[in-house]
């Protein structure tokens, strides 16, 4: 009796079949990426878990430049086959951006397109290799991103967003105590520690020893605008828990609250490594209600993450305007809810992290017509960082462009309120 065929995939095609399940998931299903990672990825190795990652990624990052030189060389031939453009995308940010051999970028993709025009696809690649085909020093954003943000934010933010999304971003390391032995690098505020792009975080000395976690230097913003502890604070929705590490090491009593037994599993595994001491409590805020109420309350809401888009620009190709017309309405109800739960003269810390003005300024304007009970604490420029400066009004809105020279930031909207009374 004849042995059965085994077969398989030449070597590096499964990486490149995961990148475009993930791509696939992103531009089709409004998926972020690393919500279907596991899935996408299952079965590989670590190493090519990472390079399908990877390849999604950096073709998100350069999509609407990685589409017009498809255009530029298919004269539409290519516009309605979306598997061959995505093999094409896959095989030009290998070449162009990751470094890949043109021969391998090709061949890996090919199988992509079984089916389909490979032939196309193969001559496509080929005359724009030839022809030194190039991406430019900067991404375009997508036009309906890009003129969203023109209109709220200007110009020169669209162009800083547009340099700030070119390069990995720094990583920026909150210390748990003053006289932590962090990794060198630059300090932007206290208990602070900026290093390059790139470094492996789990290899860094003190990592084991808990001296530290990583958070953006903009993240870090909600929870030092409380101040040292002071009492009780809520901190809500608050897992993977850095706003919830830095309040305990401020001193603060702190209950942390969020929906996900998962990502408190994450906080757990943190406040364990570090030393540091708070109460993990799951539950939907939109369901529950603590015993008394607190003496400040930190609401880091669930957003459109636009913020962060440096590093999940999956978030520029999949948030569209309903979805943040849905969260800015959630946000609303928790933060009508939150507000009940500070005592009178206690503070509430209003964050997202997002660029959309429906989910800052303007979830804030509307907050405060409902409640005559809450007022603004402004929020002083000697607070923040350098570099960073406070709007008018005392809120914090961090834009792309800000300490840019140091690496830049993610996008946030903060405000400090007290309750009257």
């Amino acid at each position: 009796m004849a042995r059965p065929v085994l077969t398989s995939e030449p070597v590096g095609v499964p990486a490149r079949r995961a990148a475009l399940r993930l791509l696939d998931g992103v531009l089709r299903r409004g998926l972020a990426i690393e919500a279907q990672l596991d899935r996408a990825t299952q079965g590989l190795a670590p190493s090519d878990r990472g390079l399908a990652h990877a390849i999604a990624a950096e073709t998100l990052r350069w999509l609407p430049d990685l589409d017009l030189l498809i255009d530029s060389a298919t004269r539409n031939r290519i516009a309605d086959d979306a598997k061959a453009r995505m093999a094409l995308r896959i095989a030009l940010v290998q070449a162009l951006r990751l470094g890949t051999p043109q021969h391998a970028a090709i061949a890996t993709v090919l199988p992509l397109v079984e089916g389909g025009p490979r032939k196309l696809v193969h001559g496509v690649f080929g005359a724009l290799m030839r022809g030194q085909a190039a991406l430019p020093d900067m991404p375009g954003l997508p036009d309906l991103v890009a003129a969203r943000w023109a209109h709220q934010h200007g110009d020169a933010m669209v162009e800083a967003a547009r340099a700030a999304i070119a390069q990995p971003p720094p990583i920026d390391l909150s210390l748990a105590r003053a006289d932590v032995e962090a990794p060198e690098g630059i300090t932007l505020a206290e208990r602070h520690v900026r290093l390059p792009a790139g470094a492996s975080v789990p290899a860094l000395d003190g990592f084991a020893e808990g001296g530290w976690w990583v958070q953006d230097i903009a993240a870090s913003l909600p929870a030092r605008l409380l101040g040292p502890g002071a009492g009780h604070v809520l901190d809500l929705c608050a897992a993977p828990g850095g706003k919830t590490l830095q309040l305990a090491a401020a001193g603060w009593d702190v209950s942390a609250v969020d929906s996900s037994p998962a990502r408190l599993a994450m906080l757990a595994q943190n406040l364990e490594r570090t030393g540091l001491t708070a109460r993990t409590i799951t539950a939907d805020l939109l369901q529950w209600s603590p015993d008394a109420p607190a003496d400040a309350v930190l609401l880091d809401a669930p957003c459109s993450a636009t913020g962060i888009f440096r590093r999940h620009p999956d978030v520029l190709h999949r948030v569209r305007p309903a979805i943040v017309a849905e969260t800015a309405a959630t946000q609303a109800a928790m933060l009508a809810r939150a507000a009940d739960w500070v005592r009178p003269g206690g503070r509430l810390v209003y964050a997202v992290c997002s660029l959309e003005r429906a989910e800052g300024e303007e979830q804030l304007a509307r907050f405060l017509a409902a409640r005559s009970d809450y007022a603004i604490v402004p929020v002083e420029a000697d607070e923040l960082p350098d570099g960073i400066t406070p709007a008018p009004d005392g809120t914090v809105r961090t834009l792309p462009g800000m300490l840019e020279d140091a690496g830049g930031l993610d996008g946030f909207f903060i405000a400090r309120m007290r309750r009257l009374g």
